[in-house]
């Protein structure tokens, strides 16, 4: 479901734009019908003020919670079925600096291919919509508070680009999500960097890097867009310098593969309006990578800094009960299967 026939349903039922927009505002933000200064049957026409109950069952239906799993950091996985028994997972991050942050899926799996993700072996099943984005934000809003939402699960947002351009600019209004609290995550592609610059709400922007050597990465993310890290990051800047928030470059430490690059880093990113972001490998089974020595890192984090390169050491969050990006899904799967089943409908495609 895309947010669009949400729209036109409350259209149909008589709603004018700030109808819709509390309507809206007690879905995305878990707020109970009961609350408000003006009581809604005072405030909504009446089919709509009739039909709301049904229509709240049928968003909150979009996205049902499977398994919760709480971490010693402070995060929770989350694994979430779909109406067609699909999954997807959602975490809810730690606080910092009083933000509340979710971590969205904006696929069902994916086509990059990331060597180092659980999601990236089983490829993309299919994309999700931009209602069942959004959904994922107001179910977790009924578990703690959000107030960032972060593109980082499962999925290439920029392989779903105009559904997830949507579901931002909701949140960014009537989801009352602070426009930098919005965060689009990607590897990197040409179309993502032009449409995010046209965008009512213009998020954060991080960007995937991990290696400033383009045969590397093109050898760690097979199926992304062959384009240069140098090429990537002057996009990137531009970007950030339009919007007025500083890049996160994404750089997961694999122990022997990409810990040893820092005069690359330096010459990559001095002056440039961003931070990086180490972000030590939450490991695999099954995959051939390692995650780096605790004091390495923070010896290159030490480095880093010493010349110049703003930098934080982040782990992924979930460690101590293998959170990284699907592997929730993929050990559920493997423990108590659920119904994940490949629809005919799997290309990537920008705007469904």
């Amino acid at each position: 479901m895309q947010f669009d026939d949400i729209a036109q349903a409350l259209d149909a039922l008589g709603a004018r734009p700030l109808h819709r927009a509390r309507v809206l505002r007690h879905w995305l933000q878990a707020i109970p019908l009961t609350q408000g200064r003006r009581p809604l049957d005072q405030f909504l026409p009446k089919p709509l003020f009739e039909a709301l109950p049904a229509l709240m069952a049928e968003w909150q239906g979009l996205v049902q919670l499977h398994t919760r799993e709480p971490a010693g950091d402070g995060s929770e996985r989350l694994l979430l079925t779909l109406r067609d028994g699909q999954s997807v997972e959602a975490v809810l991050l730690p606080e910092r600096s009083k933000a509340w942050g979710l971590c969205v899926s904006s696929q069902v799996g994916c086509a990059v291919g990331c060597g180092f993700c659980m999601t990236g072996t089983g490829g993309l099943i299919r994309q999700l919509g931009s209602a069942e984005i959004l959904a994922q934000v107001a179910l977790a809003r009924t578990l703690r508070p959000v107030n960032k939402v972060v593109f980082m699960g499962m999925g290439e947002p920029s392989h779903n680009l105009e559904v997830v351009l949507q579901a931002i600019q909701v949140l960014g209004q009537e989801g009352g999500i602070g426009h930098k609290n919005l965060v689009f995550s990607t590897v990197g592609d040409e179309r993502a960097f032009e449409r995010l610059a046209q965008g009512v709400v213009k998020p954060a922007l991080a960007l995937s890097l991990h290696t400033t050597k383009a045969e590397l990465r093109e050898q760690l993310l097979p199926r992304a867009p062959r384009l240069s890290p140098q090429w990537l990051v002057e996009q990137a800047e531009a970007y950030a310098r339009a919007s007025g928030y500083p890049v996160q470059y994404q750089w997961t430490l694999l122990d022997g593969v990409n810990d040893e690059e820092e005069d690359a880093i330096v010459e990559l990113l001095t002056g440039r309006f961003g931070v990086l972001n180490l972000i030590p490998y939450n490991q695999v089974e099954g995959l051939p990578f390692r995650r780096p020595d605790p004091e390495k890192s923070r010896a290159l984090l030490r480095r880093l800094h010493q010349r110049g390169i703003l930098t934080k050491l982040r782990d992924s969050a979930g460690q101590d009960v293998e959170g990284g990006c699907g592997q929730l899904r993929a050990r559920i799967q493997a423990e108590r299967p659920v119904k994940f089943q490949r629809t005919k409908s799997s290309a990537v495609s920008p705007s469904t």
